[in-house]
């Protein structure tokens, strides 16, 4: 009788040598995801709490603070204000402020036709820039500032960059805020300003340390009138319901 042949035994598959790399890229492409998804969502939450809570001294308070030894700021609420403060911050810095989200396209493009001779920063841009980053015109700065600028338009609605824009922005060397720059020039609350004093307050934007609000050049007085007329066009017209209160 012929034997049997003993059956042959399964052969073990080979183990693949090209697992190792791809679990890598799996778990180096897992870690990338999750965290610029911690990233947003910090930027989300750090942004968005400036909505409620007032953003401190920035970095360029401190280092005028350190430079000149004077640092005068004192916030107030937008509805503690004299109306004719953000209708002339308007009219001064950004009459489309109501129209956009952030970016005045218009502007940029007569910027860069203009040579970047004349500014394209909207009000957003200005308060993105004040309180979140530093001054200078790198273009890293200014990607960061269009970022922010996008945060803050979608987290904080019209009137609170309005509210953060008048209580963060500098009006002489040391002065920061409506209510600080009042009593400075004119030894009154903010809230008593009227449409004369809050235009020529608004007036010495964007060179606060070379102008004066108490003490306006002729210049600077026709500056004022032109910006009181167009905070008043910016009512009549309806172009202020944004940031209105009252």
């Amino acid at each position: 009788m012929a034997k049997a042949k003993p059956a042959k035994t399964a052969k073990k598959p080979a183990k693949s040598k090209g697992k190792k790399k791809p679990a890598l890229w799996r778990r180096l492409l897992r870690w990338t995801g999750m965290t610029i998804v911690g990233v947003c969502v910090f930027l989300l939450l750090f942004v968005g709490m400036f909505r409620f809570v007032n953003p401190p001294i920035n970095y360029y308070q401190a280092a005028e603070w350190v430079r000149h030894g004077e640092f005068r700021r004192d916030w107030v609420p937008l509805e503690r204000m004299s109306r004719h403060l953000p209708l002339s911050a308007a009219a001064a810095e950004d009459a489309k402020f109501c129209d956009h989200y952030g970016f005045d396209f218009d502007a940029i493009q007569e910027a860069l036709e203009g040579g970047a001779r004349r500014g394209a920063s909207t009000i957003s841009q200005q308060v993105s820039k004040n309180v979140f980053l530093w001054q200078g015109r790198s273009w890293v700065r200014k990607g960061l500032e269009a970022g922010f600028t996008v945060l803050i338009e979608g987290l904080w609605g019209k009137r609170r960059i309005m509210e953060v824009y008048l209580n963060v922005a500098e009006f002489d060397t040391g002065v920061f805020g409506v209510e600080a720059a009042a009593q400075h020039y004119f030894g009154m609350a903010a809230a008593d300003l009227g449409p004369q004093r809050s235009s020529a307050l608004m007036a010495v934007l964007p060179n606060p340390k070379d102008r004066s609000a108490s003490q306006p050049t002729a210049g600077l007085q026709r500056r004022a009138r032109s910006i009181a007329a167009g905070a008043r066009t910016l009512e009549a017209e309806g172009r202020a319901a944004c940031f209105r209160f009252g």
